[in-house]
Protein backbone atom coordinates (compact mmCIF):
# COMPACT_ATOMS: atom_id res chain seq x y z
CA UNK A 1 0.00 0.00 0.00
CA UNK A 2 2.75 2.57 0.79
CA UNK A 3 4.59 1.75 -2.71
CA UNK A 4 1.01 2.30 -4.28
CA UNK A 5 0.69 5.71 -2.38
CA UNK A 6 3.98 6.86 -3.49
CA UNK A 7 3.61 6.02 -7.01
CA UNK A 8 -0.04 8.27 -6.88
CA UNK A 9 2.13 10.97 -4.92
CA UNK A 10 4.73 10.94 -7.60
CA UNK A 11 2.90 10.85 -11.19
CA UNK A 12 0.49 13.77 -9.73
CA UNK A 13 3.76 16.13 -8.84
CA UNK A 14 3.75 15.91 -4.88
CA UNK A 15 7.07 14.05 -4.61
CA UNK A 16 10.35 14.16 -7.06
CA UNK A 17 11.25 10.17 -6.36
CA UNK A 18 10.65 6.81 -4.73
CA UNK A 19 12.46 3.86 -3.91
CA UNK A 20 12.41 0.64 -1.85
CA UNK A 21 15.74 -0.53 -0.53
CA UNK A 22 16.46 -4.18 1.15
CA UNK A 23 17.43 -3.71 4.41
CA UNK A 24 17.11 -5.74 7.52
CA UNK A 25 14.55 -7.06 8.73
CA UNK A 26 12.02 -4.80 6.72
CA UNK A 27 12.36 -3.46 3.32
CA UNK A 28 12.82 0.62 3.14
CA UNK A 29 10.96 3.09 1.25
CA UNK A 30 12.69 6.37 0.35
CA UNK A 31 11.28 9.23 -0.57
CA UNK A 32 12.61 12.38 -2.20
CA UNK A 33 11.03 15.24 -1.74
CA UNK A 34 9.77 18.22 -4.27
CA UNK A 35 10.60 21.82 -3.70
CA UNK A 36 9.27 24.73 -5.65
CA UNK A 37 11.76 27.91 -5.49
CA UNK A 38 12.93 26.67 -2.05
CA UNK A 39 9.60 26.04 -0.23
CA UNK A 40 7.97 22.58 -0.29
CA UNK A 41 5.24 20.89 -2.77
CA UNK A 42 3.13 19.27 0.12
CA UNK A 43 1.68 22.25 1.95
CA UNK A 44 -0.29 19.90 4.21
CA UNK A 45 -1.06 15.86 4.79
CA UNK A 46 -4.42 15.31 6.55
CA UNK A 47 -5.25 11.45 7.62
CA UNK A 48 -8.52 11.01 6.92
CA UNK A 49 -9.60 6.96 7.43
CA UNK A 50 -8.24 6.05 11.07
CA UNK A 51 -7.91 2.81 12.03
CA UNK A 52 -10.99 3.10 14.67
CA UNK A 53 -12.92 4.93 12.06
CA UNK A 54 -12.67 4.19 8.42
CA UNK A 55 -14.33 7.02 6.27
CA UNK A 56 -15.97 5.47 3.17
CA UNK A 57 -17.37 7.70 0.01
CA UNK A 58 -18.67 6.97 -3.28
CA UNK A 59 -17.84 8.12 -6.25
CA UNK A 60 -20.87 10.94 -6.68
CA UNK A 61 -19.60 12.29 -2.62
CA UNK A 62 -16.27 13.30 -3.91
CA UNK A 63 -15.55 16.69 -3.87
CA UNK A 64 -12.23 18.52 -5.29
CA UNK A 65 -9.72 19.16 -2.29
CA UNK A 66 -9.02 22.96 -1.81
CA UNK A 67 -10.97 23.29 -5.28
CA UNK A 68 -8.94 21.36 -7.07
CA UNK A 69 -5.60 21.99 -5.76
CA UNK A 70 -5.15 19.33 -3.88
CA UNK A 71 -6.22 15.26 -4.08
CA UNK A 72 -7.75 12.36 -1.58
CA UNK A 73 -5.66 9.30 -2.35
CA UNK A 74 -8.60 6.36 -2.32
CA UNK A 75 -7.88 3.00 -1.88
CA UNK A 76 -10.73 1.22 -3.75
CA UNK A 77 -11.33 -2.38 -5.68
CA UNK A 78 -9.68 -0.92 -8.57
CA UNK A 79 -6.68 -0.29 -5.95
CA UNK A 80 -5.51 3.13 -4.64
CA UNK A 81 -6.88 5.79 -7.12
CA UNK A 82 -6.89 9.55 -6.69
CA UNK A 83 -10.82 11.56 -6.09
CA UNK A 84 -10.09 13.02 -9.72
CA UNK A 85 -9.87 8.91 -10.82
CA UNK A 86 -12.43 7.79 -8.64
CA UNK A 87 -15.11 10.03 -10.26
CA UNK A 88 -13.78 9.25 -13.98
CA UNK A 89 -14.20 5.68 -12.80
CA UNK A 90 -17.64 5.83 -11.18
CA UNK A 91 -15.89 3.79 -7.99
CA UNK A 92 -15.94 4.95 -4.53
CA UNK A 93 -13.63 3.72 -1.67
CA UNK A 94 -11.79 4.13 1.80
CA UNK A 95 -10.45 7.82 1.81
CA UNK A 96 -7.20 7.66 3.42
CA UNK A 97 -5.33 11.10 3.37
CA UNK A 98 -5.78 14.43 1.69
CA UNK A 99 -2.75 16.15 0.31
CA UNK A 100 -2.23 19.94 -1.09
Amino acid sequence: MKLSIARVLKDEGFIEDYSEEEATPAKQLHITLRYYRGTPVIRRLIRVSKPGLRQYQKANEMKPVVDGQGIAIVSTSQGILTDRQCREQKVGGEVLCKVW
